[in-house]
Parts: C-alpha cells; sequence; structure tokens
C-alpha cells in the first residue's frame, strides 16, 4: 500500500514504538491520529507531525468504540491501524503467599489482548467500507499489532504477560483469513528488548546484560527499527497473517 495520502491511527502513538510509527507515517505524507491515555505526550506529539490527538483509555472498550467511530469521521476514512499500547506485570503462577491474582491476571489480558482486539476489529470494519486504493491489489487496510518475543519464550512471572503476547501472535492468521476477501491484512510486530518505558536510557553496561542472548547487534532495540518495520508491512501487500520477529536473534532465558 503507498503511504502517502492515507489514514493512519497509532494505538499508543505518543511514545516509543507508536511515536516512532507516527513520525514515519507522518514523514511519508499520511494523515495520523494518535490515540494514547490523558496523561501522555500525545498532543505535543500531534503538533510535531501535523496530526490528531484523540484520549482515550483502551481498556474502556466502548469509550475506545466511540473515540474511534470519531477520529474516522475527522480523518475522512482509516486505511492503517497500528496498535502499541499495552504493559504488563511481574507475577509468578504460585507466589510465597499464595496462587497468581486472578484480577491482576485479566487486567493484563483486557490491557494487551482484548485492548487490541477490539482496536482490531473496528478497525477492520472501518477500512471495510472503503473503496479498493489499488484496482490491481484490491487492498482496503492493514492492521498491524504487538506481541513481544515473551509470546514464545516467556520467563519467570511472566505467566499474565506471555498469555496476552502469545494470543495476539496467534490471531495473525486466523484474523488475515477473516478479513482476506475484503482486502485487508493483518500482521503484528514481536520486538525483544527495546529501548522504550522502563528501559529507555538505562546505562550501557545493564543494556548489555539484559540483551547478552542476542546473535546480532547486541544492544537494546531502538524504537524507529520497530516503525522501519511497520512501514515494511504497509508497503509489502505480500506481507499477511503473520508475527514477525524483531529482537536481533535474541531468545529469551528463564529468568
Amino acid at each position: 500500500m503507498e503511504i502517502s495520502g492515507k489514514k493512519a491511527v497509532v494505538v499508543g502513538g505518543a511514545s516509543g514504538f507508536g511515536r516512532a510509527t507516527v513520525e514515519s507515517l507522518a514523514k511519508r505524507g499520511a494523515g495520523v491520529a494518535i490515540l494514547d491515555r490523558p496523561q501522555s505526550k500525545g498532543k505535543e506529539v500531534a503538533e510535531q507531525v501535523g496530526g490528531s490527538f484523540y484520549e482515550v483509555d483502551i481498556t474502556d472498550f466502548e469509550g475506545t468504540e466511540q473515540v474511534l467511530a470519531k477520529v474516522v469521521e475527522d480523518l475522512g476514512g482509516l486505511h492503517i491501524a497500528v496498535t502499541t499500547a499495552g504493559g504488563g506485570i511481574g507475577e509468578r503462577t504460585v507466589k510465597k503467599d499464595g496462587p497468581h491474582s486472578l484480577d491482576s491476571f485479566r487486567q493484563t489480558i483486557d490491557l494487551n489482548l482484548i485492548g487490541t482486539f477490539n482496536v482490531s476489529r473496528l478497525a477492520a470494519w472501518h477500512m471495510s467500507k472503503n473503496d479498493p486504493v489499488d484496482e490491481e491489489a484490491e487492498e482496503r487496510g492493514v492492521i498491524i499489532n504487538t506481541a513481544s518475543i515473551a509470546a514464545f519464550e516467556g520467563q519467570i512471572g511472566q505467566v499474565a504477560y506471555t498469555a496476552s503476547k502469545a494470543a495476539i501472535a496467534g490471531m495473525c492468521l486466523t484474523m488475515a483469513r477473516d478479513l482476506g476477501s475484503l482486502g485487508i491484512r493483518a500482521l503484528a510486530i514481536a520486538p525483544s528488548l527495546f529501548a522504550t518505558g522502563l528501559t529507555e536510557g538505562i546505562p550501557d553496561e545493564f543494556a548489555s546484560v539484559l540483551t547478552k542472548d542476542a546473535a546480532f547487534p547486541k544492544r537494546l532495540g531502538k524504537p524507529e527499527e520497530y516503525a522501519r518495520l511497520a512501514i515494511a508491512i504497509v508497503e509489502n501487500p505480500m506481507l499477511n497473517g503473520q508475527c514477525i520477529r524483531l529482537d536481533a536473534g535474541q531468545r529469551f532465558a528463564p529468568k
């Protein structure tokens, strides 16, 4: 899909992977809407790239539906949706004081998985109304979700996070098959450790310990490297139905 002139939504677009993707899409001529928390830097980022900002809590599922409908109306359509919002907890299946909290497990699933699927299903519905952007390809949209290599090698204490990210990875092919007749592609990116959030700005000696299991390069990933893959996915119509690892060959050890 040619990016110039297309309409894009980036959930979690105020920082990290999302912000880098917003900047890359805007640079290529897309109209971009940032969806993020009220306390985020979404308004500032939107002003910098000539985009728009909408406050949203993706665990408010009905509220998200209403916000996304307003976004699509304001943009005049939707062709690209990228979801990067999420988080995790550290909790073992059995702890010293009892079993894993069911509430914390549900909260992680709501944030990472249900929130992601909610945006995906809604985005796909809006995309299905598009005229094909290319008469030959008959493409109407691209959905890119964010998993993690923890989906495949979850570490000790990551059972809730792993479950949510494994589900995101697992949805790709089925969602792509569901949406194929509509000309909509669905994929996910599974990053390793990147310089975002808590790991942003940590000393090099700590970063080298965290990435010692990587093949090459042995460093934290950069948000712009995530964005480069997202752009490549949008532009290459043969990429579909898969979760792509972005990990420098790293495989997580148990802890």
